[in-house]
């Protein structure tokens, strides 16, 4: 009744009435309470807004009340808000229904525990397994409670860890998913004028799919210019990730994000951690260093950074993709607090964000290439291009994948979590160095496929 390919590496993801179904779902809950052994425990369940979500959420608290959890419903939220309700509630841990950015077909759950996330690695492999035996243990019955709190503290909690000068204008779009909840009012709380695009709630996602591009956010560009705003933003479909227009309506890239952050923070924090992961571009680590913060570097993904965070009480994170994470919010990822520190730090430093932006170095990069390579070779591939570039003396980061540093650049090679693919990203200090590289890891990835496939 279950498929073994809805169990990723980070969550439970599939199409709905193809992989996933209430059927499924309630399964899913049983499994969860036999996994953390029901025990009276507490949970707080979330959704966000897709068409499936009501359903299956229904279906999964069912089941995991059948195995003895007891259950907080807060509803329709963001991601982040059901993070931050889990720790600020005390619960034993907490499940978003969601299938964050993915088409509105699709849908998913992520798991938190008191131990952190559970993933591939972190206990992932075992629920799975207790899934697909419907090996449940029997016992008496947890209870079903509404909460009709979290988002009115959430946003006091938010609005209270953020101090904006001089009623900054900005423009949003929450793209008709789980932001809806929030904004306007998060923002007006927080004392910023705001102009929202989208802001009615829409599980379809009607008006442009659920993740902020170049793509989705042209309209957000030209509120932001008619407006005058200071900048705009775009969330993703459950609030987890946040890409940036600055005032002259250009999409800001997350790493500069990141830098702005960091400079943001350290004034205020000297000698803080701060934590990105390895695609991020060099002008992150150089920031940090600049400012006398701590550079942490970390695997992609919201479970390594988070962990991150917490053990290295890190101040900052954040990915290339549009993940900040902050120790303001118990460490997780939070769009629309990042939004608001993003307002804070326009204010307090006086000069426009596309001043800001355009202060900080820019280097050329190859974001993404992709190489197909059979998923049982590509991770086979991948530690043996890091064996042969160890071996020509290249200083190599093998946290994820293998990244080579050179003198003027580097290159990451990784191979793709859900896809045969490997996957190249290079930046370098010039267009020139960036061919010679790019060019160098390319000649390598390509041959060492084609040996693998030969054997």
């Amino acid at each position: 009744m279950i498929s073994e390919r809805i169990f990723r590496a980070y969550d439970i993801r599939g199409i709905y009435g193809v992989d996933l179904d209430v059927n499924v779902a309630n399964l899913i809950g049983r499994a969860l309470a036999t996994y953390v052994n029901g025990g009276r425990k507490t949970f707080i369940i979330g959704r966000d807004l897709r068409l499936s979500s009501k359903p299956l959420s229904d279906a999964l608290i069912s089941g995991m009340v059948s195995g003895g959890l007891n259950v907080e419903d807060i509803g329709v939220v963001t991601t982040p808000l059901l993070y931050f309700a889990t720790k600020y509630y005390g619960a034993n841990g907490g499940v978003m229904v969601s299938a964050s950015h993915n088409p509105p077909e699709w849908n998913g759950f992520k798991i938190l525990l008191e131990s952190g996330f559970l993933c591939m690695g972190m206990g992932m492999e075992e629920l799975r397994d207790v899934a697909l035996k419907g090996t449940f243990k029997e016992t008496t019955h947890g209870t079903i409670k509404m909460n009709p709190n979290a988002i009115k503290d959430y946003t006091k909690f938010i609005s209270e860890r953020v101090s904006v000068k001089g009623g900054l204008k900005i423009a949003a779009d929450p793209g008709g998913g789980s932001c809806t909840v929030l904004i306007p009012d998060v923002y007006e709380k927080a004392g910023l004028k705001v102009s929202v695009i989208y802001g009615e709630p829409d599980g379809s996602f009607t008006k442009h799919p659920p993740e902020p591009n170049e793509q989705t956010l042209n309209e957000l560009k030209e509120v932001v210019l008619r407006e005058g705003a200071s900048f705009g933003v775009g969330f993703d479909g459950d609030g987890d990730r946040a890409v940036f227009i600055d005032d002259r309506g250009r999409m800001v890239p997350s790493s500069v994000v990141l830098a702005v952050l960091s400079k943001h923070y350290l004034r205020r924090n000297k000698g803080a951690a701060i934590v990105y992961e390895v695609s991020c571009s060099m002008i992150v680590e150089e920031t940090i260093r600049a400012y006398g913060g701590k550079p942490i570097l970390s695997r992609v993904g919201h479970t390594y950074i988070y962990e991150k965070m917490v053990n290295e009480n890190a101040v900052l994170g954040g990915e290339a993709s549009g993940h900040f994470y902050f120790r303001d919010t118990y460490g997780f990822d939070d769009a629309i607090f990042a939004s608001l520190k993003v307002a804070e730090a326009i204010s307090e430093d006086g000069r426009r964000l596309s001043e800001i932006a355009d202060s900080i170095p820019r280097y050329p990069q190859i974001p993404a290439k992709n190489y197909e390579c059979p998923d049982e070779k590509k991770f086979i591939v991948v530690e043996r291009l890091a064996e042969e570039f160890r071996a020509l003396g290249h200083k190599t980061v093998v946290i994820d994948g293998v990244k080579v540093i050179m003198e003027d650049g580097w290159f990451l090679i990784r191979p793709s979590n859900t896809q045969p693919l490997i996957r190249l990203t290079v930046e370098a200090r010039n267009e020139e160095k960036l061919r010679e590289i790019a060019s160098y890891a390319e000649k390598a990835i390509v041959g060492e496929i084609r040996k693998a496939c030969e054997i």
